[in-house]
């Protein structure tokens, strides 16, 4: 039981296990609420259900809502297929919400709109904002050498305006700034 409670990721799901450890260590419901800051329905609801329907009833249910489109055994083959490089039917160098929108609907079978891949991509732990990738067939010795060759900017280059000294970015004039107190 102990183990269960170190590892309960939600508060109220620890507090349930912690209201039924205490109980079955023999502590009076008013000290169970005192000690979990917990209503006396929390602290007996949770315990009668540990009575009636063992620990199995205590442990936090699904979430209710809409089940994915795509079935939680195809996450992983869409997982690789997005992680691997994208084919030449794909048409592009690095693939966007949009591409996979596409892969979706032609491997898999599904349709998604643009948030809704974007959710399951978060799901699945991908990042959707990625550095610019490399195209491929970019070519780093070419623009290695390139920019060997390339003129350098020249430094003589003189300014037609005149450079202004003042510390206090005004136009006026340098004898003039005492006269402005």
């Amino acid at each position: 039981m102990k183990q269960l409670i170190r590892q309960a990721t939600h508060a109220k799901q620890r507090d349930r296990l912690r209201a039924v450890a205490l109980a079955i260590a023999g502590q009076p419901t008013l000290g169970i609420m005192q000690m979990l800051a917990r209503s006396r329905g929390f602290v007996q609801r949770w315990c009668y259900v540990y009575r009636d329907h063992g620990l199995e009833a205590v442990a936090p249910k699904s979430p209710p809502g809409r089940p994915t489109r795509l079935p939680p055994e195809q996450h992983e083959a869409f997982k690789r297929r997005v992680l691997a490089e994208p084919t030449e039917a794909d048409g592009v160098c690095t693939l966007r919400g949009r591409d996979c929108i596409a892969i979706l609907e032609a491997e898999f079978g599904v349709q998604y709109s643009l948030s809704g891949v974007y959710e399951l991509l978060r799901r699945l732990n991908l990042a959707v904002l990625v550095p610019r990738p490399q195209h491929r067939h970019n070519d780093p010795e070419a623009m290695r050498q390139w920019t060997h060759r390339a003129p350098f900017l020249s430094a003589t280059c003189s300014t037609n305006t005149p450079t202004n000294t003042s510390l206090s970015g005004s136009k006026m004039k340098h004898a003039s700034d005492n006269k402005a107190r």
